[in-house]
């Protein structure tokens, strides 16, 4: 059985109203290209070593590589996200995706920043993430490696799906976030750290159900190009992981 992934005509269809409109000369055929983007992502290959079947691999770089500087990937997930409606429950966390050397060489001036961070566990990015209740990723956001889970939920609060509930470990744990969450009629399942001073209590049979945004992060570093990031450019590493949460989760087969 062949390994090549290639869109169904029901995928295509799907995404293509979120394709820029052709001007001139029409466009070398979106669903070849299109699946061979997604082919390179997901094991991880350089893209001089795609396979001939999707054609020549400068077109399926710079495809890709100009439709992330447009954020068409973005959109496509955004888009396809959204179309299941608000959801009432919500589980927020965090991931270190490890920086490949090539990825992390150094910035040229006017270069937009990488977001790339040096922790403990060497140069990384960090992506923060927020699900539905069925572990369907709505939100991302990508950091530098070092940036604490509060401080990306502090960013990602404005956009926030206003739901009945929100699950987070106790990295997210801070009264100011509670209260936020609370002022916008979200209760907040967070378990409390020990070193709290002013007590506080959540629902252990819910929070059972963050392991679902774990699942969803192992599921998108099963993508060999998200489980270790090759791209210098935050934008295109962004649009990576957009195009594998898309495939995977609101795609369908």
């Amino acid at each position: 059985m062949s390994d090549q992934f290639w869109l169904t005509k029901a995928q295509l269809k799907r995404i293509e109203p979120f394709f820029p409109r052709t001007r001139g000369i029409p466009r070398v055929d979106d669903r070849r290209v299109v699946s061979g983007i997604v082919h390179v992502i997901r094991n991880g290959l350089r893209w001089r070593d795609a396979p001939v079947v999707y054609g020549p691999h400068k077109t399926l770089y710079n495809r890709f590589v100009r439709w992330s500087r447009t954020g068409i990937f973005d959109r496509i997930f955004s888009n396809l996200a959204a179309e299941s409606g608000p959801p009432d429950r919500v589980m927020i966390d965090s991931t270190h995706l490890k920086a490949h050397r090539t990825a992390g060489s150094l910035l040229k001036r006017g270069d937009s920043p990488r977001l790339i961070g040096r922790t403990i566990g060497g140069l990384n990015s960090k992506l923060h993430a927020v699900c539905d209740g069925a572990g369907r990723p709505v939100i991302f956001l990508l950091t530098e490696g070092q940036m604490s889970d509060h401080k990306g939920a502090t960013l990602i609060y404005p956009i926030l799906p206003d739901a009945e509930t929100l699950i987070a470990d106790k990295g997210y744990d801070s009264d100011a976030f509670r209260e936020a969450l609370a002022g916008r009629g979200i209760t907040p399942c967070i378990p409390p750290r020990a070193k709290r001073r002013l007590p506080t209590t959540y629902c252990k049979t819910l929070y059972r159900q963050r392991h679902k945004v774990e699942n969803m992060f192992a599921r998108l570093k099963d993508w060999r190009r998200i489980s270790m990031r090759y791209d210098r450019c935050a934008h295109t590493f962004f649009s990576a992981i957009c195009i594998a949460a898309t495939v995977i989760f609101w795609l369908g087969q």
